[in-house]
């Protein structure tokens, strides 16, 4: 998912169309706007533990039709995580580290899930600490969809790594994840689903997701036993949500809350999706803002919106009251 093709890339969800169609009938999430992200380095956070039940739930499909996904390199890593689902709603406790971005429209305060997707956190942080978010664009932004910026070079850890996919963190409205160019490759940039419920509902919900699975199996085994099946998989990675397996409590999430479920990676029968490691806490109003700003036919704002700092702080029970003894503006 190329942090500026982002909107693109994932369109083609809504865009499957004949399941004898072309391979190419559909837009995988890869883009060709992004450049990669910077540098710094530093780990903390314990990762969670790698999930063998999701692994086979993921699986499921293609194992029941005869295909090894062993050998297509699918192998997925998930972490299992003890929190209910939902949980990512919930306000940080005191004391946990949280990052107030300055925009020029206007803060955005997250929370960070360091449990379940540590190497992420620490890379943001990191880069936030270092200064490399400061002066940053929102360099793309889409209404009823997401707005993504902070691309600023590759990852703290100097090269791009790989995806943490959390069978509890959701690309529900509001979730923070990586953008990327393809599996495993996450750097700097960042986008906020901004999605509502109603814009959700209004494209269908989870029936139209469910019929998008009907649609992807159908071409699953038209291809399967072609040289076809790899490039397949490469372009429409990000369409594999397997519905099939998605918990009832999930959907009721996207049903409430709205967002972008397709991109929820433990739920991807080829291992691919977005890694979410953080949620708004405050400031959806001003992710609203951005979404609604006036863009090109690329969904690029006509005047920049700049991510001024990212201040790295404490929750004090208060969003909007960091303690000020543990507050670091970024590049300080």
């Amino acid at each position: 998912m190329n942090t500026y093709n982002l909107r693109k890339a994932l369109c083609a969800v809504s865009g499957i169309v004949l399941i004898t169609a072309s391979l190419f009938s559909f837009s995988g999430c890869q883009n060709s706007n992004d450049t990669p992200n910077a540098t710094p380095d530093q780990a903390s956070a314990t990762s969670g533990t790698a999930s063998t039940d999701d692994e086979v739930n993921a699986l499921s499909y293609l194992d029941s039709i005869g295909i090894n996904a062993a050998e297509l390199g699918i192998e997925p890593d998930i972490i299992r995580d003890d929190n209910r689902i939902g949980f990512q709603l919930d306000n940080p406790k005191d004391g946990e580290t949280i990052a107030v971005m300055h925009t020029s429209l206007g803060d955005i305060t997250i929370r960070f899930f360091p449990n379940q997707a540590p190497k992420t956190v620490t890379n943001f942080i990191n880069l936030a600490k270092d200064g490399k978010y400061n002066n940053t664009l929102f360099s793309k932004v889409t209404k009823d969809f997401m707005i993504n910026g902070g691309y600023c070079g590759t990852s703290s850890y100097g090269s791009a790594f790989e995806d943490e996919f959390c069978d509890k963190l959701f690309n529900i409205r509001g979730a923070v994840a990586m953008s990327n160019t393809g599996y495993d490759s996450n750097e700097s940039a960042f986008f906020i689903n901004q999605k509502s419920s109603d814009a959700y509902k209004a494209e269908g919900g989870w029936q139209h997701l469910a019929d998008q699975w009907e649609t992807i199996k159908t071409q699953f085994l038209n291809y399967k036993n072609t040289n076809l099946l790899s490039a397949f998989i490469e372009k429409n990675g990000t369409n594999c949500y397997n519905t099939d397996i998605v918990p009832t409590e999930v959907k009721q999430l996207y049903d409430k809350n709205g967002g972008n479920a397709y991109l929820d990676g433990a739920y991807n029968a080829v291992d691919r999706g977005y890694t979410v490691f953080a949620q708004v806490i405050d400031g959806m109003d001003v992710v609203d803002k951005i979404a609604d700003a006036d863009v090109d036919d690329d969904d690029i704002p006509k005047e920049n919106i700049v991510i001024e700092s990212v201040e790295i702080t404490s929750y004090s029970g208060a969003v909007n009251t960091p303690t000020a003894e543990t507050a670091l503006t970024a590049g300080e």
